[in-house]
């Protein structure tokens, strides 16, 4: 099964994605494997990271990777494993500024990212096709006013279609709001 659970900030998504892979692990005996997207590159994310690791069960295994999403899914996927994948903001952030796409923005250029869009890409075509319990965490950015810098007008858009995109092929859809799920897809 693929799974999206969205929120938006310190709304619960993490949590109840930790609980969805617990759930997995206790009632379907998969194995867990955290696919963290992160990278710890100043005080506060380090404390986040810290903390997130904390929370985690020391039987789950863990993995980072900030760029070819995909990829590492294909390797980490099996029909006895439960991949959770936070997050996908994270993500699409690091693929914004590893490629050409922030710096685009910021000059008021046309955006044209071949890693930004190959990636996406990637990701959409391969979730359908994993086996296993794949748990996706993003953040829902657009319901704020629209930014008045450009890479983050190009940020909240990039991440408005990327969610939507995966939600289309996941079989189920949680929105997190105050810690409370709130079903938006289920499977069947």
């Amino acid at each position: 099964m693929k799974e999206l659970i969205l929120g938006g900030a310190r709304s619960g998504k993490s949590l109840l994605a930790e609980q969805r892979a617990r759930e997995s692990a206790e009632k379907r005996g998969l194995k867990v494997v955290y696919l963290a997207t992160a990278q710890a590159l100043d005080g506060e994310m380090s404390r986040r990271v810290a903390h997130h690791r904390e929370r985690r069960p020391a039987e789950w295994g863990c993995t980072e990777e900030t760029l070819h999403l995909a990829t590492r899914l294909r390797e980490l996927a099996a029909p006895d494993t439960c991949v959770l994948v936070d997050c996908l903001t994270l993500w699409l952030s690091n693929l914004l500024f590893a490629g050409v796409a922030a710096t685009q923005a910021e000059a008021g250029e046309a955006i044209d990212c071949p890693l930004l869009r190959d990636e996406t890409a990637a990701l959409i075509d391969l979730l359908p096709q994993l086996p296993g319990h794949i748990i996706l965490v993003s953040n829902e950015v657009g319901w704020g006013i629209v930014p008045m810098h450009p890479v983050s007008r190009l940020f909240a858009d990039e991440q408005g279609r990327l969610n939507q995109r995966v939600a289309a092929v996941c079989e189920q859809v949680t929105l997190v709001a105050a810690g409370l799920p709130l079903s938006l897809k289920q499977p069947g």
